[in-house]
């Protein structure tokens, strides 16, 4: 796990990525990370240093892997942020936490994805690696100067692939909500998640519930990074 440590840090942030994201996708948030939070970049099974680890089979198992791997972390007070496919990981730690009985979060903050119980629009991860390159260059998923590394590109394309078949098979009963307060952030331009997709969230939410749209597309949090860490660092006031 990566990790940003704060001088007085009032919470930490576990920090999941996108489909075929790792901890590493966090990376330019190390340069400015919002003042008391202590940022912890999650690697999942698969990637970076855990490539050999055994991949899950379903969101569930994923989230409970990494519930195991964190749950020795909440000695501080914490909240839990995902971005995309990382958000619907979030939201299913966020249950696996309660139904385990352990510390709750003290928010849980998604980002730029479909609530876990709408159904996926269509899928994408059965598409050769053309018609799936495609569709990631047309909302910038993968920088198009890392197309020029063909060895990389078939392992980025390989774990985005996982990532997204893993999310388009994963839909919540309920949905169950969480009992932390929730927020919401978004692209107003996102080509992909609506506002009014994002309001869905809503069902999930227990109790406080928050939504707010920032400036840019679905990779907003990385072209607007300025943006999106002084919005997650006010929510975590």
């Amino acid at each position: 796990m990566g990790r940003v440590r704060a001088s007085r840090p009032r919470v930490r942030l576990f920090c999941l990525p996108q489909a075929g994201g790792s901890a590493a996708s966090f990376a330019p948030w190390r340069l400015a990370p919002p003042s008391g939070v202590e940022l912890a970049t999650v690697e999942l099974p698969g990637r970076g240093v855990r490539g050999t680890d055994p991949l899950p089979e379903t969101m569930e198992e994923l989230a409970d892997a990494v519930i195991d791997g964190i749950s020795d972390e909440f000695d501080l007070p914490y909240a839990i942020f995902g971005h995309s496919f990382g958000a619907l990981l979030g939201y299913e730690i966020a249950v696996g936490i309660a139904r385990r009985g352990l510390t709750p979060p003290r928010a849980l903050l998604v980002s730029a994805a479909r609530s876990p119980h709408t159904p996926v629009r269509r899928r994408v991860s059965d598409r050769d690696d053309a018609g799936l390159l495609a569709w990631l260059n047309s909302f910038g998923g993968i920088p198009s100067e890392l197309s020029r590394y063909p060895a990389y590109l078939r392992y980025a394309l390989r774990t985005v692939r996982r990532d997204l078949a893993l999310t388009e098979a994963y839909l919540a009963p309920g949905p169950e909500r969480v009992d932390c307060p929730l927020h919401v952030l978004g692209g107003a331009d996102d080509p992909l998640i609506s506002g009014a997709q994002l309001e869905r969230w809503r069902d999930c939410a227990a109790g406080e519930f928050s939504l707010r749209l920032l400036p840019g597309g679905h990779d907003y949090l990385f072209t607007g990074a300025p943006a999106a860490l002084d919005a997650l660092g006010t929510t975590l006031r």
